[in-house]
């Protein structure tokens, strides 16, 4: 027999005993509904969906709060309800559910939305050798706003197609000019943002990041600052400068550590004791070679990671002790990581979280599993960020940060483990909507207000302008 979850699961919907095609004349969120409604002003139901996740285990069954056949109601920008059959009220407008996931956005750690730029600069190099040819060059030509604007635009754009409604972008931020641009697409792409402006000892750069702070960051309820520097006891004074002026903001300090072999010997935990920086928030990104003891000391100081499986993999850094950062209770999400993943894809992202432990240990049962890896990437990288209590999960009362997600392809299909599957079949191609504070973003597989072609032409000229900076032309 037919089960009423398995009809809806295969595009049927169940009357009458008898499973029948959903027609054209029902609910199917198909092209033919207008934006109207979608831009975070009313009320939006996602009715009937056949499988929802809501991080939330006082929402749903297990670690991942799994519901079966239900509603998801966003009321503006907030989740209002989540139940089995929730009342439209006037005025709302229904999205079909039906054979389809709901879970909350991908929350991205750690990333260089520039570097979509540079897209396959390097792939024959290691960190240091990667970072001479890619990046270091562009701090003595200074790219300008064009090529902060048009790289960031690419990436966000291309985040949003694989479900990413938060990110975390570590600016290089080569010239005032260039993080202007970077934090004008960041804005207009609608998605929610933290942007981390790296800081050094001159009164200038400090004085723009206050201003970026007050005039550009706090007027917009999307966006959060982070400062950022690159801590080694030989660049202590701009350690030093940064962490004062994260303490003097109250934001969080955000840092790249221990990534590759040759980190640990330029004594960067070092620099960060030295400064103070070892203190709750502090986003330590990659710590990939730690040792038992300064694992224990992150867990002391509640200090929190962004994993960067790919980027990891691509640049030979090594495989990050993960299973023993959750035994110790450290907060880890996961991260893009820019141009040394090539790939904005959190689905391929959560696959070599789980596949770099199975591969190195031998072991198929080796933490993280599919539920773990999936609680990274949303509510995980929310709590790693702070957010927690507004998202990383559909908990009523939480801003309406979701996907929808259709399992009904070539990919995908058939429903064995739609769990398993979102981590080891899911590709962006399956994201067919995303909301970012109660607004469409993304609907029915296509984004909403972009002119694809435009962005990617402004994106081909910047690139060749970064090209000739760096000397590749």
């Amino acid at each position: 027999m037919l089960t009423r979850r398995r009809a809806l699961a295969l595009g049927f919907t169940v009357l009458a005993g008898l499973a029948v095609p959903l027609g054209a004349n029902q609910l199917d969120g198909t092209n033919q509904l207008d934006a109207t409604g979608y831009d975070g002003t009313a009320k939006v139901l996602i009715r009937d969906a056949s499988m929802v996740l809501t991080m939330d285990p006082a929402v749903g069954q297990g670690s991942l709060g799994l519901l079966e056949d239900a509603d998801v109601l966003m009321t503006k920008n907030t989740i209002t309800a989540v139940g089995k059959d929730l009342s439209a009220t006037a005025g709302a407008r229904v999205i079909d559910g039906r054979g389809k996931i709901v879970m909350p956005g991908f929350v991205d750690l750690h990333t260089h939305t520039w570097q979509s730029l540079i897209r396959g600069c390097a792939t024959d190099k290691e960190l240091n050798g990667w970072l001479a040819e890619c990046v270091l060059p562009l701090y003595g030509n200074q790219p300008a706003y064009a090529e902060g604007y048009a790289g960031t635009r690419l990436s966000t754009l291309d985040a949003i197609g694989t479900g990413i409604t938060t990110t975390t972008d570590w600016s290089h931020s080569f010239s005032a000019d260039f993080a202007n641009g970077s934090l004008k697409a960041l804005a207009d792409s609608k998605m929610r943002f933290f942007f981390s402006y790296t800081a050094n000892t001159k009164p200038a750069t400090l004085d723009e990041i206050r201003r970026v702070k007050k005039e550009v960051i706090d007027p917009n309820p999307l966006a959060h600052l982070q400062v950022g520097t690159h801590p080694t006891m030989q660049n202590l004074p701009n350690t030093t400068a940064a962490e004062n002026l994260s303490k003097e903001l109250g934001v969080a300090l955000n840092v790249h550590v221990h990534e590759s072999k040759t980190d640990p010997a330029t004594g960067q935990m070092e620099a960060l004791r030295k400064v103070g920086a070892m203190r709750p928030g502090l986003l330590m990104n990659h710590a990939v070679q730690m040792t038992d003891a300064e694992l224990d000391e992150l867990a002391a100081h509640d200090v929190r990671v962004a994993h960067n499986p790919l980027s990891n993999m691509r640049l030979a850094s090594g495989v990050i002790r993960l299973p023993q950062m959750a035994s110790r209770n450290i907060k880890v999400g996961l991260g893009i990581d820019g141009g040394t993943n090539d790939t904005t894809d959190m689905f391929n992202d959560m696959r070599a979280a789980v596949g770099l432990q199975r591969a190195t240990a031998m072991d198929p049962t080796r933490y993280p599993q599919p539920a773990d890896v999936l609680r990274m990437a949303t509510l995980g990288g929310a709590e790693a960020l702070g957010i927690d209590k507004e998202i990383g999960s559909l908990t009523p009362g939480k801003k309406a940060d979701l996907q929808i997600i259709d399992p009904q392809a070539l990919n995908f299909a058939p429903n064995g483990n739609w769990v398993s599957q979102l981590v080891f079949n899911a590709q962006p191609v399956n994201v067919q909507w995303v909301f970012v504070n109660g607004v469409a973003v993304k609907r029915n597989g296509q984004l909403i207000g972009v002119d694809t072609a435009k962005v990617i032409r402004d994106a081909d000229t910047a690139s060749d302008r970064i090209g000739v900076l760096l000397g590749r032309s």
